[in-house]
């Protein structure tokens, strides 16, 4: 069984996700930090995440990389999402999460694509989403509980360029695959949105 978790940053997508494998019992891939690692390596290496062919010699970064406390920062999370309007990023990525996405027994990846592109035939597809107000006031409170200062107004400006980003590329543009169930979380705390996306992944497969 394969399950696609699409939506824009911030809008727990990798929450649901991780909570939903967990529940399933199936592994789970957050597709997103493969594209923070690779800008990661830009970052680390002096290089300038616009240009495609640092970019794309990035991509062979260590696996080591991903466990890297540093991927989890906004600045990483912003040349992640410069990384990504690369299309040679893309492919070169491309096979590592399809494989992950068809080992057996299935699998639960999240990212902004997975449902339109790495899994197009996935058993179930979601996109999460919610207003741009209650994602930056969700990274806020999540770089504060880690005492990360950083005004509001900031995050949520960072993450209106990177939804400009993410569906105005011309490669694997960020959007909800047309069979996918949208979930708007907007209004929901943590469990809520978890529950909800549990019941309405068991009314798609028949199992409710």
């Amino acid at each position: 069984m394969i399950i696609a978790v699409d939506g824009p940053t911030a809008s727990g997508k990798g929450t649901i996700a991780k909570a939903l494998a967990a529940h399933l019992g199936l592994p789970h891939l957050d597709t997103g930090l493969l594209y923070r690692a690779v800008g990661r390596q830009v970052q680390l290496g002096g290089g300038d995440p616009n240009d495609p062919v640092a970019a794309l010699a990035a991509c062979e970064f260590a696996d080591t990389l991903l466990d890297d406390d540093a991927l989890r920062s906004e600045e990483a999370g912003g040349f992640a999402s410069r990384v990504s309007v690369h299309p040679a990023v893309r492919r070169a990525l491309y096979e590592r999460q399809r494989a992950f996405a068809l080992q057996p027994g299935g699998a639960v990846l999240d990212g902004r694509d997975i449902g339109t592109v790495i899994a197009p035939d996935a058993d179930v597809k979601l996109f999460v989403t919610a207003s741009v107000q209650e994602r930056a006031r969700r990274r806020w409170l999540e770089m504060t509980g880690r005492e990360i200062a950083i005004p509001l107004a900031e995050i949520e400006q960072d993450i209106v360029r990177r939804d400009a980003r993410d569906i105005n590329r011309a490669d694997a543009p960020l959007r909800a695959a047309p069979d996918a169930l949208v979930i708007d979380t907007t209004s929901f705390g943590r469990e809520q949105a978890i529950e909800a996306v549990i019941e309405a992944v068991r009314t798609r497969l028949g199992t409710a």
